[in-house]
């Protein structure tokens, strides 16, 4: 007999989702050996059907309890739901993941070593028909077989901690890498506090939690800036970590710097050749003066080659990860992947810059310290 379990799922206008992953954790309770005894949903200020489908489930299945939160962000949501958990194990998934029988399963046996504070599984891709959503898919996968059992790194997707480590480490984060309808990093950084407070991390590639990855370009590269701007609070905060964990590496983590001297180089070469270009389209001169504008007319042809440079080597960045795809998959398509990291790296620029204006005014002091 497998140790009581509660199951905390946040989540905000997760209606498209919510029913299968409600539907898998049913199965997952019906099991009366799979150790899940409780199960929480936080309904973080949706404005869809969320809450409809939560009460449906709850009154057909019984043993799901809601709660409604006040729109803090994920971080909030989860922090809700496992302080008001009854059981010793919490077990996190997301609202827009649906675990597969035997997820929990694959993650307890870890817990029996009573110095492991907690273990991560893997995921699944629930749109196999969208190329974007498997090169998504796959680059986590990829990512994920390279993981060993031991590591420094936990996302919040399919995590199991024991409540005494959360308590211990303060639960998540609610002010710094945290924000209501973002994907932030407050998954990543508890799992930091976590450890720093003695505790082992495990990952559990078998145990899977198949994603509704996005099938939309646009919304996959909002978050993406998302997480840009997110990873600035995370990696000025825990500075050791910036060069990387048992999830991303180096190479990851210095391609939104490449990005954005890239494109500052490409502004600087466009503000140089302005004037030509709209003396061509007027068909005659345009005044030219001022300090400034003669700087950057010598700059400008310069400014190129850096442009050049730059791209180049965030191409020549996408390339281990693309092959290592392609020979994962099989599939001539995954070569898309090396094009989407190029084009992702420049929006999680675009956040990192919006992360290093906003860090002086919200961004946290020092490192260590507990969830706020």
């Amino acid at each position: 007999m497998n140790p009581p379990v509660t199951l905390v799922i946040p989540g905000r206008n997760c209606a498209g989702t919510l029913r299968p992953c409600l539907e898998a954790v049913a199965r997952i309770a019906a099991d009366g050996a799979s150790g899940l005894r409780e199960v929480i949903f936080v309904d973080d200020g949706s404005t869809d059907d969320t809450a409809r489908i939560a009460q449906e489930f709850a009154a057909r299945l019984g043993g799901l309890r809601i709660l409604t939160g006040i729109g803090g962000g994920p971080g909030a949501a989860r922090n809700l739901g496992w302080r008001e958990a009854v059981h010793p194990l919490i077990w996190f998934i997301d609202s827009d993941c649906v675990a597969e029988p035997d997820a929990l399963a694959r993650l307890l046996p870890h817990m029996v070593d009573a110095q492991v504070g907690g273990v991560g599984g893997s995921y699944g891709n629930m749109r196999p028909d969208s190329l974007l959503a498997c090169l998504i898919h796959e680059e986590i996968l990829a990512r994920h077989r390279s993981m060993a059992t031991e590591v420094n790194f936990l996302g919040g997707f399919n995590v199991l901690y024991r409540r005494v480590a959360l308590e211990r480490a303060g639960g998540f984060d609610e002010r710094y890498f945290n924000g209501p309808g973002s994907p932030g990093a407050e998954d990543a950084e508890l799992s930091f506090r976590v450890a720093a407070a003695g505790y082992g991390l495990r990952f559990e590639i078998a145990s899977r939690v198949r994603h509704f990855h996005p099938t939309s370009l646009r919304r996959y590269l909002r978050a993406q800036r998302h997480h840009g701007y997110w990873r600035v609070f995370l990696h000025l905060r825990y500075r050791d970590r910036a060069a990387g964990d048992d999830y991303s590496k180096w190479t990851d983590h210095v391609q939104p710097p490449l990005a954005l001297f890239m494109i500052s180089s490409t502004l600087v070469y466009a503000a140089a050749h302005l004037p030509r270009w709209l003396e061509l389209v007027a068909g005659s001169s345009v005044a030219r003066s001022g300090s400034l504008s003669d700087a950057i007319r010598l700059i400008g042809p310069a400014a190129g080659g850096v442009v050049a440079v730059f791209a180049l080597l965030l191409v020549v960045v996408q390339i281990p990860l693309t092959l290592r795809l392609l020979r994962q998959s099989g599939k001539w398509t995954y070569l898309a992947f090396a094009p989407l990291g190029f084009i992702r790296a420049m929006w999680r620029a675009v956040g990192m810059v919006q992360g290093m204006l906003a860090y002086p005014f919200r961004g946290p002091r020092r490192a260590g310290g507990g969830a706020r």
